[in-house]
C-alpha cells in the first residue's frame, strides 16, 4: 500500500486543477472544474465542464499507471464490449504539482451498487463478458506484471510472506487450517498459459452501470499482462449464488485459474481483518463471511 502523501491528498483541489488546465489545455481554460461525487483513493478525479475529467495520481507510486492507461487504453477499447476512459489529454507536472496527469471524457453511469442492477445474474454474465474479451486482446508489447500493477497478474507467492504473518496473527479467531489450505492450493497452482491482459482491479467501484446494466469499466491502473486469476476476485466479493454461478460459467477459467483467484481473495481478506478485527466489527463481519465462502468454494471445487 502506498502512504497518503502528508498533506492528505498530495495538495489536489479544484483550483488546482484549474491553474493546471488553463496553463497546459487553454481551449478548455473557461470550463467550470468541480470534484466527482465518488472518488477514488490512488488519484483525485474532477470534472471539467460536462464532457471532461481530469485525473491526478495522489502519490508517486500511482504515476506509472498514468503513461501505462494513457498508452493502451485506446489500444484496447475498441476490442472491448463496453466502454472504457478516453485519453483526450496528457498533462505534465506544473503549478506545484509534481506529477503527470491525464484529461479523460466523462462516462455516464453510476457505481455497480446492487439495488442500481436489474439483473445479478445477466450482469455477472456482463462481467464475464468483459474479462473474456480483455484476455483475447493483442498482448504484443504489453506492460507484464509487475510492480506497476502491484503484482495483480504474477504469482500469488509475492504475498506468501504477508499471508502467512497474518495466518498466524489470526490464529484461533479464524478456521487459519482451512484458511492455509486455500493458500497453499494457490501457491501450487502455477500460472503456466500464455499471458493475457488482466484488468487487476475488477471490482464494483470500477463498473458503471445505467439503467441496470453494466456499461463502462473504469480505473485500469493496475492492469498488465500477465495471469488473469486477480479478475476473478469479484466472484465473491460483490456475485452470490446464481449471480456467482454465472459469473463462473461465462468466465469460463480453469481450476487452477480458480485456485489462484481463491488465494488473492484470501490473501486480501486475511489483511484487511488483521487490521480491523478489534476496531470495526462491521468490516470485520464482511471479511469474516468473504473468508468462509472461499473456504467453502476451495472444498466443493478445490
Amino acid at each position: 500500500m502506498v502512504p497518503t502523501p502528508p498533506d492528505g491528498r498530495a495538495g489536489i483541489d479544484a483550483a488546482l486543477v484549474k491553474r493546471l488546465v488553463a496553463a497546459q489545455f487553454p481551449r478548455w481554460s473557461d470550463l467550470p472544474v468541480r470534484p466527482v461525487e465518488v472518488d477514488g483513493w490512488d488519484n483525485r478525479t474532477y470534472r471539467i465542464g460536462d464532457a471532461l475529467t481530469a485525473r491526478l495520481p495522489t502519490a508517486a507510486g500511482y504515476v506509472p499507471a498514468v503513461a501505462k492507461e494513457n498508452e493502451w487504453l485506446p489500444r484496447l477499447a475498441p476490442s472491448l464490449p463496453f466502454a472504457v476512459p478516453p485519453i483526450l489529454g496528457e498533462g505534465a507536472p506544473g503549478e506545484g504539482y509534481p506529477f503527470p496527469w491525464s484529461v479523460r471524457g466523462w462516462l455516464d453511469g453510476e457505481t455497480a451498487a446492487r439495488e442500481r442492477i436489474d439483473d445479478m445474474a445477466q450482469f455477472a454474465a456482463s462481467v464475464a463478458e468483459f474479462i473474456r474479451a480483455l484476455q483475447r486482446c493483442d498482448t504484443t508489447g504489453g506492460p507484464l506484471a509487475g510492480e506497476h500493477s502491484w503484482y495483480r497478474g504474477a504469482s500469488p507467492a509475492y504475498y506468501d510472506e504477508e499471508t502467512r504473518r497474518c495466518l498466524a496473527a489470526l490464529d484461533g479467531r479464524v478456521d487459519t487450517d482451512r484458511a492455509a489450505a486455500v493458500w497453499e492450493a494457490a501457491l501450487a497452482a502455477e500460472w503456466r498459459g500464455a499471458p493475457v491482459w488482466f484488468h487487476g482491479d475488477i471490482a464494483s467501484g470500477n463498473l458503471l452501470v445505467a439503467d441496470g446494466k453494466l456499461t463502462a469499466v473504469i480505473d485500469f491502473g493496475t492492469s498488465g499482462v500477465g495471469d488473469p486469476a486477480c479478475d476473478l476476485v469479484i466472484a465473491w466479493g460483490m456475485f452470490s449464488g446464481e449471480s456467482r454461478e454465472a459469473f463462473r460459467r461465462a468466465v469460463g477459467q480453469d481450476e487452477g485459474t480458480w485456485a489462484r483467484a481463491r488465494g488473492w481473495l484470501l490473501w486480501k481478506c486475511l489483511l484487511t481483518l488483521s487490521g480491523h478485527i478489534d476496531t470495526d466489527p462491521e468490516r470485520a463481519a464482511f471479511d469474516r463471511r468473504l473468508i468462509a465462502e472461499v473456504l467453502d468454494d476451495h472444498e466443493r471445487f478445490g
